[in-house]
């Protein structure tokens, strides 16, 4: 998948370069970071969510600045994967600045793979979801530069170097345990109604899914051969059933 993208935002080319290359401001810019830690003057590793249709993940992708000419290009490539969800990624990301009368464009050129469950996706949802994403950064972006420092602070994910986070694991076992067993019986409650919904017969009386959908759900049947996938999907995300109807009915 090749992706294109540009803005201008209100900036000099040398500040945008600044924060471009400011792992702090980045964390607080691009959708979805959780932490990123340092792992010296060129990589970086960056624990990042991801929702598309639904499917959540959570990279942890390591990045990697492989070529700057400051203040004009930079060149980067990241890795990372989720197997909870069997799911990996790669790519290439070019970025060219550009400084105009009314301030810098900024210029992207990214390729990127994507394998496993998250790949089995269609084109078209993927790059709606970068469209989105990128949307978002350049808000965010164009909002730390307005505000200048202050907006840095407001925006800022603190990232960690190797030696701070491993003073830290220690005090916070206690904290990430509690978390951990509190988000597993929520996972585990919420995970129990959806599927409850979608498989119908069982513990609900013999009642089928069609009975146990919500008047808001979005329910649909295919047949495959001799099978019949029966669907149902939660109406705010209309738009992505739609797209996964399409890429079925294209296949």
């Amino acid at each position: 998948m090749d992706i294109e993208k540009n803005m201008v935002v209100a900036a000099p080319v040398d500040r945008v370069w600044k924060l471009l290359l400011d792992p702090k401001v980045m964390a607080g810019c691009v959708p979805g970071v959780q932490s990123v830690e340092v792992l010296s003057d060129t990589e970086y590793l960056a624990t990042i969510k991801v929702k598309i249709s639904f499917i959540s993940a959570n990279f942890n992708i390591k990045t990697t600045i492989l070529e700057t000419r400051p203040p004009h290009y930079l060149r980067c490539e990241g890795t990372g994967e989720d197997s909870s969800v069997a799911s990996s990624l790669k790519q290439t990301t070019e970025m060219f600045l550009t400084e105009q009368v009314n301030g810098t464009e900024i210029r992207t050129k990214t390729h990127a793979e994507v394998f496993g469950r998250l790949g089995s996706f269609g084109l078209s949802v993927m790059k709606t979801k970068a469209d989105r994403m990128w949307e978002e950064f350049g808000a965010n972006l164009a909002a730390v530069l307005r505000q200048g420092e202050a907006g840095v602070a407001a925006h800022a994910i603190e990232p960690t170097s190797q030696a701070s986070a491993a003073a830290t694991t220690a005090a916070d076992a206690g904290t990430a345990s509690a978390r951990t067993a509190r988000s597993d019986r929520q996972v585990k409650s919420t995970a129990g109604r959806w599927w409850t919904r979608l498989v119908g017969p069982g513990q609900q009386g013999g009642r089928t899914a069609s009975d146990l959908r919500l008047p808001t759900d979005i329910y649909f049947e295919m047949q495959r051969g001799t099978d019949v996938i029966k669907i149902l999907w939660p109406a705010q995300d209309a738009q992505e059933a739609v797209r996964l109807l399409k890429e079925v009915m294209r296949d």
